[in-house]
């Protein structure tokens, strides 16, 4: 016992490694295949995209429409199959009966109008009988059976009729063999009523095998509305992410470029189509229209720096040239004061103003000393 519980319990080991492993290839099945549907979807045009998702779109409501349709057809079918069946059965027994009627008529009062009834009634009899159903797969043992009788029995009946109505009624027997009709008439309306019973039950258990699967379609239509739904969505959403969302992108790294801010990251995207090389293009013009502004930004402020320098350059020349007219004052304004000494000098020793001439003198000579030398301290040799 131990041993056989050993063996299952290996068997079943066996087993539950070996479904591991063969979900483990499907899901990289289904993997790979996604991926491959997506590496395709990426690397087709926007014009195909479009048509394929129109196709799909269009596709998805086909199936829609169809299993609807062909949800509709199965329920119509089925009631029409148990709705025709008893109205042919209810037409056998009704022509039935109007043909025993117009049989009796005519037997009482065989005139024109009175034959002409039977006629018709024998023909809608007999149009009736040949609609019935008549294939054993379909209809059943009993209502085969049935059937069978009917059109087995008519065909006898039809003959004793004929050969009855060519009798003459005052011929001896005539009575008992018209009776006679009239109890084959009688079974025969019999074996319709029978027939009927056996439609009304065959219908009514195929109609009970049926209702769980007829309240169950609208769930179906429900279900195959919802799977419609979410397939047409995530269509959807494929074409957004490879067509709305590349363009959201740009629009908002357009934006941003107005602003003049070129500090955002490139666009980066999946797709290998129309849409990526736009995106590779815009990428593109963003930096030389970068590389652009900051070179035209360099040359401004190169050109302000130079601006500038000029401006100094200018300054500095009017500050030397005030530089240069003060020294030129600084130079003019002594020997207007030497001169001026020297002509005070000079009408000195004119008026004979000997002391007053050596003080000017001596004064003359102390701004001529100052002039030429920059030391701050006079020896008193010099002073003399």
């Amino acid at each position: 016992m131990r041993a056989f519980d050993t063996v299952t319990r290996s068997a079943n080991w066996t087993n539950s490694r070996k479904k591991a492993g063969f979900r483990h290839i499907l899901v990289r099945l289904g993997w790979g295949m996604f991926s491959y549907i997506k590496n395709q979807w990426l690397s087709i045009s926007l014009k195909k995209k479009l048509g394929a998702f129109s196709v799909v779109v269009i596709l998805v409501m086909g199936l829609s429409i169809a299993f609807n349709m062909l949800v509709m057809n199965f329920s119509l079918e089925s009631f029409n199959v148990i709705l025709n069946d008893n109205s042919l059965c209810y037409d056998v027994q009704e022509s039935m009966e109007q043909e025993a009627n117009a049989f009796e008529l005519y037997v009482r009062e065989q005139t024109w109008e009175n034959a002409k009834q039977y006629r018709l009634a024998c023909f809608k009899t007999e149009s009736s009988i040949d609609a019935l159903p008549f294939d054993y797969e379909v209809i059943g043992p009993e209502r085969y059976a049935r059937t069978w009788n009917i059109k087995n029995g008519y065909e006898g009946y039809q003959s004793f009729r004929d050969q009855v109505l060519h009798m003459d009624q005052s011929e001896e027997g005539f009575v008992e063999q018209l009776y006679r009709v009239y109890g084959m008439q009688g079974y025969l309306q019999t074996y319709a009523r029978r027939l009927m019973q056996s439609t009304l039950k065959e219908g009514k258990r195929s109609y009970q095998e049926k209702v769980p699967l007829l309240y169950d379609l609208p769930y179906m239509i429900m279900a195959c509305s919802v799977l419609m739904i979410i397939t047409v969505i995530c269509l959807t959403k494929l074409l957004s992410n490879t067509l709305i969302a590349p363009m959201v992108k740009l629009a908002h790294s357009s934006r941003e470029i107005a602003r003049n801010d070129f500090g955002g990251e490139d666009l980066v995207v999946e797709n290998r189509d129309e849409m990526g090389e736009l995106v590779q293009a815009f990428n593109k013009m963003k930096h030389a229209t970068e590389g652009y502004i900051n070179t035209l930004k360099e040359k401004n402020e190169m050109a302000e720096r130079l601006h500038k320098e000029e401006v100094d350059r200018i300054e500095m020349e009017k500050r030397l040239d005030a530089a240069r007219l003060e020294l030129l004052k600084s130079q003019i304004n002594p020997h207007f004061l030497f001169n001026t000494l020297n002509m005070i000098s000079c009408m000195a020793k004119l008026e004979e103003a000997q002391t007053t001439e050596r003080m000017i003198s001596s004064l003359g000579n102390l701004f001529r000393y100052n002039l030429k030398t920059s030391e701050q301290i006079v020896p008193p040799e010099s002073g003399a």
